[in-house]
């Protein structure tokens, strides 16, 4: 515990001879309490020695809770029980956190709160316990009421040697666990009460028989129907506000609120009538319900009248009931006569269901009451999923999508600009689905009474995927070349009609093919989107998660709007190798540049031309990003580098940054709050860093590679079958790949030569493996015994092992000129940046040997700088569509922005 001294209070400790030490709290002052303990002991033990004159004084206890939300320890068999753990909604949210332990993390959720020595083997109150590295961290266990319900084996295990992010999430009874730092990521594991306790609102935090550290515990909301987004996809974090979230439920919940239910026995789009009994009641009903639902005789004009002078309207109330809903209840009484309508009109699902509760009647009668009504549901085929049209209810979907295909029943011809009839729906699933197509048809509009709409600017081809959502629930999209541009058309569509489910789907299936190749174009195109919010944050931490690929690889970065780029070198997960290539980026994205430079090439241009010309209207935004870049992390020698360039003459703010960044070289972090300052902090890096420190070390990723990349004591990488070498030539006891690597001096070891695009080569290719890559700035080659010294030749990357490029290119080298020697070269310029799969060193011409000019003779290769090894470096196959049809699908959103006769009132502009 700290004690603070207020503003102008004083403590003083004074003996015989005067004060031994006067503590001003002018400045905060703080005082362990132990030594506050000794003062007081002292001052009451009265010996007349000392004596202390406390001053207002305040115990500061803002600090100890702040320091306890970052860092929590839990005894053994104790429960920590927060304030601020407790979800917003009872029965719905996620906690996220961080736990270092041997075994048993444990989280308990209940409706109120317990005591610090509360155990939940002890609780006799409703509630959820999730243990996390069970029985000795072998098990993950879920327990309800103290019963165990799920004992999985080998799932979600606790960590001992360094803290593990964790989440769960408890959504009506259905409980995710997932790991790492991203909530709604990574599932590792789903359960599903089939009695959930939706009043579980507090979080406690406990152990079992060891201590459990847990830090950054974060309870977050939960939107509706969370798990079509975010189940088994690899996106970002989403810490939604308040405002956000509300939104997002108030869409679903006007979904919600537009249910098939809604209409049952309603006038609104109705298309048919049951005259009921003798009293001639009118029952409104519509013709494409009925029809997917059982055989009704309809025609396909629009005044169907169907009697029923022997039904009773409770009958055909049940039956209407049970087909829009789902469920029905009817008395005992009137079962039989139920059984029978169901079976007049084929509705097979209530026929089979009153069968069955016949035959159980009559052999238990004491089964039913006859005072009491029967209860009759549907049997959900999709007992998880959410309440989607037309799952979970005795709907036929095969023959619901046939009335669609065929127009039959239809009461609307949908138009499109340009592109003529399109569909022939129905006016009730358009309006189920959207509440701009139900206003359209029922409040007045021209729409209303015409049985014709008209739309601009919307692509048939999105329309008809909307379409088929609409009829069956599910999102339907061919594996083509147009599936990318046809996803973010649909998603746009489903955001434009307020198709809230489908919206959600098109996020889902998006995010599931982000990769790197992708997440530049589609951040191009969804940024000015703004319900595409969460998928722009998504695509801005997948882009800083790969940040050099992403502007090495391709150069569109340089479209990317100001407030996207800012906010990716600014990302708290930005991952990059060094900060020279942040420093790079922001030039290339200021110049938009069309080709791969560094900031030499700038400072070079510089001395030409001016910072007006040459970044034109970025200039103001080179000195916004600028500041981003942590000057200080880089090294010594490269900021001399900078500090000299024309760079520091020609951008003032610049200069100001170089000199930080070598006053901090010089002196260290001498200003306080330097260690707050995000520019002295390092940034995560994916890549392990390989550096060439001398001749035959074993910094290589070649050596790294030998021990299965850190997993065990070296053995050649090639035996191991990590990496595979191959040679121009074939396969012998001079030319044997494994010796390339063997780490031991061969006497013998050549390439022989082979012709190549009509010239003479011999070359030792390296494959590094399908799921790596590596930026090479550095390599180190050992002449073999012979005296046939390589003169000219190249080293070479390639991404495919077809296409080469030239990392660096020797004429006349006269480096090597004796048997056994090494020798190395740095690798300089933009294709040090440049990630590859494949390298190789291919003999260009003639070595010193007169006998054998054309062999290239070397018995050792070691490549450095940075490997990747991410966990998918293949992209999905639709992600390149995706990239491929970016232009058209921005011409495609531009279009958007004309008013059309159904326009969105929250219009969406797009930059010229």
């Amino acid at each position: 515990m700290a004690l603070i001294l207020k503003q102008n209070s004083i403590i003083s400790i004074v003996d015989e001879d005067g004060p031994l030490n006067i503590l001003s709290g002018k400045e905060k002052t703080y005082i362990e309490s132990d030594i506050l303990l000794l003062l007081i002991v002292i001052f009451f033990m009265g010996h007349g020695l000392f004596w202390v004159c406390f001053e207002d004084i305040l115990i500061e206890e803002e600090m100890i809770e702040e320091k306890e939300k970052k860092f929590l320890t839990v005894a053994p068999f104790q429960c920590a029980w927060r304030k601020d753990l407790k979800f917003r909604e009872a029965g719905r949210g996620c906690v996220a956190f961080d736990a270092f332990a041997h075994n048993d993390v444990t989280v308990v959720f209940r409706e109120n709160v317990g005591s610090q020595h509360y155990h939940y083997k002890r609780d006799n109150s409703p509630h959820y316990t999730v243990i996390l590295g069970s029985h000795r961290n072998r098990r993950l266990k879920i327990e309800v009421d103290g019963k165990t319900v799920v004992d999985e084996e080998g799932v979600a295990l606790c960590c001992s040697s360094m803290f593990q992010s964790y989440w769960i999430s408890i959504y009506d009874g259905l409980i995710s666990v997932g790991k790492g730092r991203y909530p709604f990521q990574n599932l590792v594991f789903q359960w599903l009460d089939s009695n959930p306790n939706c009043s579980v609102r507090y979080i406690g935090l406990s152990s079992w028989d060891k201590h459990v550290g847990y830090r950054n515990v974060n309870v977050l909301p939960l939107p509706k129907n969370h798990m079509l987004l975010w189940k088994q996809v690899d996106s970002g974090e989403y810490e939604g506000t308040d405002d956000g979230e509300e939104e997002l439920e108030g869409g679903q919940m006007s979904y919600e609120r537009r249910g098939l239910e809604n209409f049952l026995e309603s006038w609104e789009l109705s298309d048919v009538l049951f005259v009921v009994g003798k009293e001639e009641r009118l029952v409104p009903a519509h013709k494409v319900i009925l029809q997917a639902s059982g055989n009704f005789p309809l025609s396909s004009s629009n005044e169907d009248v169907i009697q029923l002078q022997d039904a009773t309207y409770p009958i055909l109330h049940a039956l209407l009931q049970y087909i829009y809903t789902g469920h029905t209840q009817i008395s005992e009484s009137q079962l039989g006569s139920l059984w029978a309508l169901s079976l007049q009109f084929e509705v097979m699902p209530l026929g089979k269901l009153c069968e069955e509760i016949v035959e159980r009647f009559k052999l238990n009668k004491k089964l039913f009451d006859s005072g009491k009504n029967v209860e009759l549901s549907y049997p959900s085929s999709q007992p998880h999923s959410c309440m989607a049209f037309p799952s979970q209810l005795p709907i036929n979907v095969q023959r619901l999508k046939q009335l669609q295909s065929t127009g039959d029943y239809s009461d609307i011809n949908i138009y499109i600009e340009g592109h003529g009839l399109v569909a022939q729906p129905h006016k009730v699933i358009l309006s189920l689905w959207s509440v701009p197509f139900s206003k359209m048809f029922t409040n007045g509009m021209s729409e209303s009474s015409s049985s014709e709409v008209f739309l601009r600017d919307v692509s048939p081809e999105a329309f008809k995927v909307m379409l088929e959502f609409m009829y069956s629930g599910e999102l339907s999209l061919e594996d083509s070349t147009e599936f990318g541009t046809l996803l973010l058309q649909a998603l746009l569509l489903a955001d434009q009609f307020g198709v809230t489910l489908l919206y959600q789907e098109c996020c889902k299936t998006l995010l599931e093919c982000l990769s790197e190749d992708s997440v530049g174009p589609i951040l191009q195109a969804v940024s000015s989107i703004p319900s595409c919010k969460l998928i722009e944050e998504t695509c801005e931490r997948k882009f800083a998660m790969h940040f050099d690929y992403c502007t090495t690889t391709s150069l569109d970065f340089i479209l990317l709007d100001e407030t996207n780029f800012s906010n990716i070198i600014q990302h708290q997960d930005l991952t990059v190798t060094s900060e020279e290539r942040v420093l790079n980026a922001i030039f290339m994205w200021c110049m938009r540049d069309k080709e791969l430079c560094g900031w030499e090439v700038v400072a070079e241009l510089l001395a030409l031309s001016t910072p007006e010309l040459l970044f034109g209207d970025r200039l103001q935004s080179l000195n916004n990003l600028l500041p981003f870049v942590r000057f200080p992390l880089m090294p010594y020698d490269l900021l001399k580098k900078l500090g000299q360039s024309n760079l520091r003459r020609h951008v003032p703010i610049f200069d100001d940054l170089v000199r930080e960044g070598i006053s901090y070289a010089e002196f260290g972090s001498l200003r306080p709050g330097n260690d707050q300052n995000p520019r002295f902090q390092h940034r995560r890096s994916s890549y392990k860093e390989h550096q060439y420190i001398c001749d035959g070390d074993s910094n290589g990723v070649l050596y790294f590679a030998g021990t299965s990349y850190g997993e065990h004591q070296w053995i050649n990488p090639v035996l191991a079958k990590r990496i595979t070498i191959t040679a121009s030539s074939p396969p012998s006891r001079y030319t044997d790949p494994k010796t390339l690597v063997s780490r031991t001096y061969q006497g013998t070891s050549f390439a022989g030569p082979c012709m190549e695009d009509g010239h003479i080569r011999a070359w030792w290719m390296v494959d590094i493996g399908q799921d790596h890559q590596l930026m090479c700035n550095h390599y180190t080659l050992r002449q073999d015994g012979s005296r046939a010294f390589i003169r000219f030749w190249n080293l070479q990357g390639s991404p495919d092992g077809k296409t080469w490029t030239d990392l660096r290119v020797h004429e006349n080298d006269q480096t090597m000129c004796k048997a056994d020697q090494f020798a190395s070269w740095p690798i300089t310029g933009p294709h040090a940046l440049l990630p590859f799969r494949f390298f190789r060193v291919v003999l260009t011409g003639p070595t010193t040997d007169a006998s054998n000019p054309h062999n290239l003779c070397i018995c050792f290769l070691e490549l450095y700088d940075a490997l990747s090894c991410p966990n998918n470096m293949q992209s999905i196959t639709v992600t390149k569509t995706i990239c491929s049809h970016y232009s058209s699908y921005v011409q495609f959103l531009r279009n958007e922005n004309k008013n059309s006769s159904i326009c969105n009132p929250n219009e969406k502009k797009l930059p010229a």
